[in-house]
C-alpha cells in the first residue's frame, strides 16, 4: 500500500507540474526578451521611420540588447548612447560627425564605470519608446532603456 501512495504522490506531482508549464514557458520568454538594432524599426512611413511591432510589444518590459557605448558627454554621466557600431569620437563634440540612426539611449539604474568604445556590451533594462526630453540635460530621445545595467561581452 505504501508503494501505491508513493505512486499517487508522483502522479499528483506530475499533473501539478503540467499545470505550471505555461508559467515556466512565459517566464523563459520574458527572460529572453532580446532586441537587436535590425529590429528597432518596422518601415518608413509618411512621418519617417516607424517603430517595429517588436519594439511596441516589448515596451515597458525588461529586455537585453548588445552594442557599443558611444563616448559619454562626461565621466560622471548616468546615461550613455548604445550604438550598433563602435564610435571613437563623442558625437556631441564634433559638428561634422554623423550620428547613426540606430541608437538607443541608456539610463543607468546606478552609476557604472564606462568602457572603451570598441568593447561590445550587453545592456539590460526596461524598454521605452516615443519622444522624451530629459529635464536635466535637455537631451531628446526616441528610444530608451531605463533602470539599466551593462556588462562586457
Amino acid at each position: 500500500m505504501e508503494k501505491l501512495s508513493s505512486l499517487r504522490f508522483t502522479r499528483r506531482g506530475f499533473i501539478g507540474a503540467l499545470g505550471l508549464m505555461p508559467f515556466a514557458a512565459s517566464a523563459a520568454r520574458a527572460a529572453d526578451a532580446s532586441l537587436t538594432f535590425d529590429e528597432l524599426y518596422g518601415k518608413f512611413g509618411v512621418l519617417g521611420l516607424e517603430f517595429s511591432d517588436k519594439v511596441k510589444t516589448l515596451a515597458g518590459r525588461d529586455i537585453s540588447m548588445k552594442g557599443f557605448m558611444a563616448p559619454p558627454l562626461k565621466a560622471e554621466a548616468q546615461f550613455f548612447v548604445l550604438t550598433e557600431v563602435p564610435m571613437s569620437l563623442c558625437p556631441f563634440c564634433s559638428w561634422d560627425a554623423d550620428w547613426p540612426d540606430n541608437i538607443v539611449v541608456v539610463y543607468l539604474g546606478e552609476k557604472q564605470t564606462f568602457v572603451q568604445p570598441s568593447q561590445t556590451i550587453e545592456v539590460r533594462g526596461t524598454l521605452e519608446y516615443g519622444s522624451w526630453k530629459d529635464p536635466e540635460t535637455g537631451f531628446v530621445s526616441l528610444l530608451r532603456i531605463r533602470q539599466a545595467e551593462y556588462s562586457t561581452v
